[in-house]
């Protein structure tokens, strides 16, 4: 059984510098958020508009449920939606153990 899940949110956005601001503002919504273990945002070197926010859960229902239907997501897509190109894709994931 995995630890966590990790969600990865794949985001094109029209303004990268107002993203980031937006993000900066949602983060502490998301670290309180039920289940929520650390937050990070990767910008993609090769296209400087696309960023991946990288999130670790306690486990699925967390993000997909429980965050969801928080005031605290709501938060997160005031902040930063505007400046979506597109809508985010989003996967989760879980570690392999290979030993």
């Amino acid at each position: 059984m995995p630890s966590h899940v990790v969600e990865i949110a794949e985001i094109t956005v029209t303004d990268p510098t107002a993203f980031e601001a937006g993000v900066a503002i949602a983060r502490p919504h998301f670290l309180a958020a039920e289940g929520c273990l650390g937050l990070k945002l990767h910008r993609v070197i090769e296209t400087r508009d696309t960023y991946r926010l990288i999130v670790k859960w306690r486990s699925i229902e967390d993000h997909m449920v429980t965050f969801r239907q928080s005031e605290a997501f709501q938060l997160w897509r005031n902040a930063v939606s505007p400046y979506f190109a597109a809508p985010p894709v989003v996967t989760h994931s879980h570690a392999v153990d290979l030993d």
